[in-house]
């Protein structure tokens, strides 16, 4: 797995990137597990995930509303199939807002750019 960190902060909040090849939900759970494994990351407000496979488009907001709908939306766009993209996020304290969703969209722009 593939990991990013640092990559935007706002008003507090800190966000990380991750990925790795992935096929299905099964495969997305112990990708999502060996990310939590580390405990700064399993402490994490939101790890939110998308992943577009043969199941289907798979994604989980983790607590984070509409954040899964937002990486399948860029995966489907930059056509990433069997790839788990997971977006992090400690909360800094302040509300983001609908700025939280343009923060979600550049973390999976960064994670695809460095591929």
């Amino acid at each position: 797995m593939r990991t990013i960190e640092n990559i935007i902060t706002d008003r507090g909040s800190k966000y990380a990137v991750s990925g790795a090849p992935c096929r299905n939900a099964k495969e997305a759970r112990e990708l999502l597990k060996e990310l939590k494994r580390n405990k700064k990351y399993a402490k994490a407000t939101h790890n939110t995930w998308g992943l577009l496979c043969d199941d289907g488009p798979i994604k989980n907001d983790d607590g984070e509303s509409g954040a899964g709908m937002v990486i399948l939306r860029v995966l489907e766009r930059e056509d990433v199939r069997d790839h788990m993209i997971i977006v992090t996020r400690w909360f800094g304290g302040k509300h983001l807002g609908g700025d939280r969703f343009r923060h979600i969209q550049e973390a999976v722009r960064i994670y695809l750019s460095e591929m």
